[in-house]
């Protein structure tokens, strides 16, 4: 439990902290007498562990150690650092992160961790030095040299030298190795320094205009100096003022000396926007259903007490303005607004709009920004100076004070789902944050999960409903291409149908604009030798490696591994390469090549490499300087292109086929999302989709675009096959570079989790290899459980976990993921 903050007359001796480690437990330090009264909770500490210094967060604090910790005084480690003079960590995002590592049975520090702007955190590294002895050793060396010996010889060369340049060197397991060795005999020594954050504030000179300077003859360039600084409210940047003024520094300097103007170091915040074009500010009127979502969620927030929305509403019935009046609502009564986003791509969009309505007050944090830029936008959070904040899932911890509404647009999308540890969904954490601070979350799609679809039924969340377009515009007219007849007419396979092909030019032919979505990029899908039959995997993960024909290479999209394109087959050296399966670099390529007068840019993961890539690119297209958008799921979700009237899918049989319960769910949802592209104008739209699998419900329910429909039809396989929301689930994954070593340790868990439980209320599945069973070099086998509820979950999850433990299970290899959002 936590703590309030002790007084300034109170001092602790110990502190309880969470570590950034894959473990769940707290360690307890002694504080130094000269930190004893400067430490608070949620205060960070440099603290030794094992033979490295981690920064820890203070999550309690002890005037004499608890006899529940059950450890001796003498076993207690000192603090090394205090390293902030006021806590970052707010007493809200102590308890939010507390309650997140317990509910999705993860690390509190990690948590911690990742509730702060990359850069903060203080990092250390292991200095190797040669010592007296170890140079006198080296003198007696006359036979031809070890690596120890050189090793030590480069020590002797380079004095002080980072284990991290010498694993560069000397291969990382060998210099460990070596280094440990030299360590025992006294040749070197072994220290850990503390390296500077990466995240610093940035200074830049500045000249400001004094009050009450002695007036003297000015020369034409000095008054011009003057009259700028005079523009700019007495104070500028200094190498602004250079440039304005078109004058030397020495000018200045003169007027310094003279006591008109002072030359200082300021402290200068780096804007995300600073150089963004903002758009003109809208009067729009909202539509009778908008007025009254409006009016409902406006009364909510007045209330000061806890309510959970959830706004369904077709793709451009205006769930955005929505948005901006409540968080508008919100500023009025003094109160902040968060909102988020599931994609990166989404927050310059949406940033833009918001900085129309709020100025200023608005802040960004997502991982595209710079880490300078990202710290700044969170110290301005911190300091209540931004009391808007838009961003993606990590935005969920940002430190805004008395939230009022909490929006969660698109919240059905699987990337407010943290993928790595630790492992949390942002839109679930959304709804405790707003429970903890009585404040109003509005969950918002036009294809809502089922599970808060579900939750709405059953009156968990209040549902509002928008079940027409701005201004009655109908929805695209949707059509499915049986791509069996195609290869019937054809006789061969092709990417496009006629009928899209003849979409695209007539879209063309009026001037209008079209989006051609493939969820799969890169050139080809793989490489097959049509001699062996064999394909070309990855070295490091059971797949096949993907074809990248700009960069000429194979490429693993899971691990990044690369590797040439070779002109005969590895395996029998036939020359009979086949390239099989199309991406969104060959969709391009072939319709450059079909329609030379095109203007076609490409979207996807590759094409948006460079930062603001993909910002610039949108933006020439809503400026109809492009005629067509080709990319995968990037382009699916909150765009909105007036003259977009054609949507083209080459194909979603893949993601049907995937071995995961949520498949359906997904097709529908982009097939949904990306068909709410067109037609958002004055135009009727259009929607052409190619699939070998026509009949499947997941796209005629995308083509009549009626979700309750698809809603039950798939609840009932749900309810039928025992899966969420009827379920409590988690997913188990064991994962080791060694196939033995992991399965041993899952059948250790296996068996801890079955004696767990004794009352059948739960089902245990595998474990068995998972989907992908093995990626960046580890096997990876999986175990479900299914369980009744999620109090019995809870349970099963942590008596098992402990039992694994205490018969040497090696948790490190373990990941434990409650409600997972994908099963591969």
């Amino acid at each position: 439990m936590i703590h309030p903050l002790l007084s300034n007359e109170q001092t602790s001796q110990f502190a309880e902290l969470a570590l950034p480690l894959p473990l769940r437990q707290t360690f307890t330090y002694r504080l130094p007498e000269n930190m004893r009264e400067n430490v608070r909770i949620g205060s960070r500490l440099l603290v030794p562990f094992g033979k490295r210094n981690l920064t820890g967060y203070v999550v309690e604090l002890h005037e004499e150690l608890d006899e529940a910790l059950e450890v001796e005084e003498s076993q207690i480690k000192d603090a090394v650092e205090l390293l902030d003079a006021e806590p970052l960590l707010t007493a809200e995002i102590l308890k939010l992160t507390q309650w997140t590592a317990d509910y999705y049975a993860a690390s509190w520090g990690e948590v911690l961790k990742a509730s702060l702007p990359a850069g903060v955190n203080v990092e250390t590294e292991q200095i190797v030095e040669i010592t007296t002895q170890g140079r006198d050793e080296l003198l007696k060396v006359t036979t031809a040299k070890t690596a120890k010996a050189q090793l030590l010889q480069y020590l002797a060369e380079h004095e002080e030298v980072s284990m991290r340049s010498l694993g560069k060197k000397f291969g990382a397991s060998t210099a460990s190795r070596i280094i440990r060795d030299l360590v025992q005999q006294n040749w070197v020594s072994s220290v850990q320094r503390t390296l500077s954050t990466k995240a610093k504030p940035k200074r830049r000179k500045a000249v400001r205009l004094l009050p009450n300077f002695k007036p003297f003859v000015f020369n034409d360039k000095q008054e011009q100096i003057i009259q700028i600084l005079i523009e700019n409210k007495g104070e500028i940047g200094f190498a602004e003022l250079l440039e304005e003024a078109d004058v030397s520094s020495s000018v200045i300097q003169t007027l310094e000396k003279k006591g008109v103007v002072e030359i200082f170091v300021r402290e200068v915040f780096r804007n995300p926007l600073e150089n963004a074009k903002i758009p003109d500010a809208l009067d729009l009127t909202l539509t009778d259903g908008q007025a009254d979502a409006f009016e409902i969620i406006a009364n909510a927030i007045n209330s000061d007490k806890y309510h959970s929305f959830l706004l369904h509403g077709v793709t451009g019935s205006g769930k955005t303005e929505i948005y901006i009046r409540a968080m508008k609502k919100a500023l009025e009564l003094g109160k902040t607004g968060l909102m988020l986003v599931p994609e990166i791509a989404l927050t310059p969009v949406f940033s833009r709009r918001l900085s129309q309505v709020f100025g200023d007050e608005v802040a960004i944090l997502h991982s595209s920004l710079s880490t300078g830029e990202r710290f700044d936008e969170w110290r301005r959070i911190r300091k209540a100076s931004a009391r808007i904040v838009i961003g993606t899932r990590s935005a969920i911890f940002a430190p805004l004070q008395n939230i009022g509404i909490i929006i969660v647009d698109e919240e059905h999308d699987g990337s407010y789902r943290q993928q790595e540890s630790p492992f949390y969904h942002a839109r679930d954490v959304a709804v405790v944050r707003a429970n903890f601070a009585n404040a109003v979350v509005v969950l918002g799609s036009a294809t809502p999960s089922l599970e808060t679809f579900h939750n709405a039924k059953n009156n968990k969340y209040t549902y509002l409903h928008l079940p027409n377009r701005i201004g009655n515009r109908p929805l695209a007219k949707a059509e499915l291409v049986d791509m069996r007849n195609e290869f019937r007419e054809n006789g061969k396979d092709v990417v496009f149908s006629n009928e899209l092909l003849k979409a695209i030019e007539e879209t063309h032919s009026k001037g209008e604009q079209s989006i051609i979505l493939l969820n799969r990029r890169g050139f080809s899908q793989f490489i097959l030798c049509r001699s062996c039959g064999d394909t070309i995997r990855c070295q490091n993960c059971d797949i096949t490696l993907t074809f990248h024909r700009r960069d000429n290479v194979l490429m693993c999209h899971y691990c990044g591994f690369r590797a040439k394109v070779p002109q005969k087959c590895p395996f029998c050296d036939s020359k009979f390469i086949y390239f099989i399966g199309e991406g969104t670099e060959q969709i391009e390529d072939i319709l450059r090549r079909r329609f030379s007068g095109l203007r076609i840019a490409r979207v996807d993961r590759d094409s948006t490499r460079r930062r603001k890539s993909f910002e610039e690119t949108l933006i020439d297209f809503s400026e109809h300087k492009l005629d067509t958008l080709v990319g995968t799921q990037m382009l699916a979700k909150g765009h909105d292109f007036p003259k977009v009237t054609l949507v083209g899918v080459v194909s979603v049989d893949a993601g049907l086929a995937l071995p995961d319960f949520r498949s359906a769910e997904r097709t529908f949802q982009l097939l949904t999302q990306v068909a709410g592209r067109a037609g958002r104008g004055l135009l009727q739209g259009r929607v052409i989709i190619q699939t070998f699998y026509p009949d499947h419900y997941a796209l005629q329910h995308a083509c009549t675009q009626s979700y309750e429909n698809f809603y039950n039809e798939e609840i009932r396989f749900r309810q039928k096959l025992g899966y969420p929301p009827f379920v409590a689930l988690a997913s188990i994954l064991v994962h080791h570079a060694n196939y033995n070593y992991a399965f041993d340790n899952a059948q250790i868990l296996k068996e801890c989790l079955q004696s767990a439980n004794t009352d059948r209320q739960a089902r245990i599945l595998g474990p068995a290899p998972a989907p992908l069973p093995r990626l960046k070099g580890e096997h990876r086998l999986q175990l479900l459980i299914k369980a009744a509820n999620r109090k019995k979950l809870r349970e099963l999850l942590d008596f098992g976990l402990h039992e694994a433990q205490e018969k040497f299970c090696d948790l490190r290899c373990v990941n434990v993921e409650i409600d997972p959002v994908n099963l591969l």
